[in-house]
């Protein structure tokens, strides 16, 4: 089977590491690449700087949460890019109000204490059966510590400004992959019903005792979904 040209797009202060076991785990049937997203405040920017640091022609694009809201306004600016389409742990619906003022707050605490916004973020992206689980609450804090609190700052801010890209849906037109920790309390599974329905070529598949960073919490499960997606999609 030809290696794909694979994009991963990480989720809000994650980098590489987040996907550091699939690239290994599928290095057999993919290049992998993880663009930086640090260094804009806005989706758009973030798309156009992700399509510069993309391989040349097409290739098949992941991304979880923050990446998933990224890779939907990729999609958008360069459809003849994407061969391919996977969403991990995301959603198509734009911040609500609450959403917004909540990560305002971690913004105004993070400016003093990124630790503490991280020690918050933690229940919320580990399943409760995990919150013991050194190696992803060390992983969590490695990238964290290696990103810092501007880079926060810019990410959330591209958050927030996100549009509403579920009247997009419809115009997706390559396979989709749309998959979810099955306890996910960040974007729970109805968001990724909601991704199914409105994305014609796509398919649902969910991930037992797993929380928002399903990437970590569940490598094995994850990487063999996406295996599986990747030969179903080169044959």
């Amino acid at each position: 089977m030809k290696k794909q040209n694979l994009v991963l797009l990480p989720g809000l202060l994650n980098d590489y590491r987040l996907f550091e076991q699939q690239i290994a785990w599928l290095a057999d049937v993919t290049i992998a690449t993880v663009p930086d997203l640090t260094n804009a405040n806005s989706m758009s920017q973030l798309a156009a700087q992700t399509l510069e640091q993309a391989p040349e022609g097409e290739f098949v694009l992941a991304g979880l949460s923050m990446g998933g809201y990224l890779a939907l306004e990729i999609i958008r600016q360069a459809p003849e890019r994407v061969s391919a389409l996977a969403l991990l742990d995301t959603s198509a619906r734009p911040d609500t109000p609450e959403a917004t003022a909540n990560r305002n707050e971690l913004i105004k605490l993070a400016e003093t204490d990124l630790n503490a916004v991280i020690e918050k973020l933690i229940p919320k992206l580990i399943h409760p059966s995990q919150l013991n689980d050194a190696r992803q609450i060390n992983a969590v804090k490695a990238m964290a510590d290696t990103l810092g609190k501007d880079v926060f700052i810019r990410q959330q801010q591209a958050i927030i400004g996100r549009i509403d890209s579920r009247p997009y849906l419809k115009d997706i037109e390559c396979p989709t992959l749309i998959l979810c920790g099955q306890d996910d309390v960040i974007t729970p599974l109805e968001v990724h019903e909601e991704l199914h329905q409105g994305i014609k070529n796509s398919k649902l598949v969910t991930i037992e005792n797993c929380g928002h960073l399903s990437t970590i919490g569940q490598p094995q499960e994850v990487t063999a979904a996406l295996r599986d997606w990747l030969k179903s999609i080169n044959q």
